[in-house]
């Protein structure tokens, strides 16, 4: 496992700008000064130190605490090649959840809210602890949307994302 001195002997981090730049070479291809990372196929950045390769907003988090977060990083923006350190915080997988958008295949508009098609009224749920939580049934979308949100409070608190 990386050490917090390791990383610091090859690469620097800038907590406003969360990119990382190479301060020593690691021989492959590597000039110093250069801008670390490449982003990957989930729009994550990542970084090879020593042959071993690293999602750089953990690599943040042991450069600014000392130690790898204990659990998940979230991006607070949703934004996940943002990793300026006030965009970053140390969350339980359930709280990463819950500070999420609502799907490209949502067809209600609303973050939670799903339409019964036997009675053609709207129900809501959410994801919790990996249970699925129903809210209840309403009459409109917009009804049912409200219940989410205060059901995405009360279970994530200052993670909860109800847009």
């Amino acid at each position: 496992m990386l050490t917090i001195e390791q990383l610091k002997e090859v690469l620097e981090y800038n907590p406003d700008t969360g990119l990382f730049t190479w301060i020593k070479s690691n021989g492959l291809r590597v000039k110093v000064g250069s801008v670390a990372g490449t982003r990957d196929g989930n729009g994550y950045r990542r970084v090879t130190i020593n042959r071993q390769r690293y999602m750089e907003h953990r690599l943040a988090y042991l450069y600014m605490t000392g130690n790898f977060p204990k659990n998940e990083i979230d991006h607070i923006n949703h934004i996940q090649d943002d990793n300026r350190w006030v965009n970053l915080r140390a969350a339980t997988a359930s709280q990463n959840c819950g500070n999420v958008r609502k799907y490209k295949t949502n067809t209600s508009g609303y973050k939670g809210v799903y339409k019964q098609k036997r009675s053609d009224k709207w129900y809501s749920q959410i994801s919790y602890n990996k249970k699925l939580i129903y809210i209840g049934t309403y009459s409109t979308p917009e009804e049912a949307s409200e219940a989410y949100k205060k059901k995405s409070i009360e279970l994530n608190g200052e993670f909860a994302y109800t847009e």
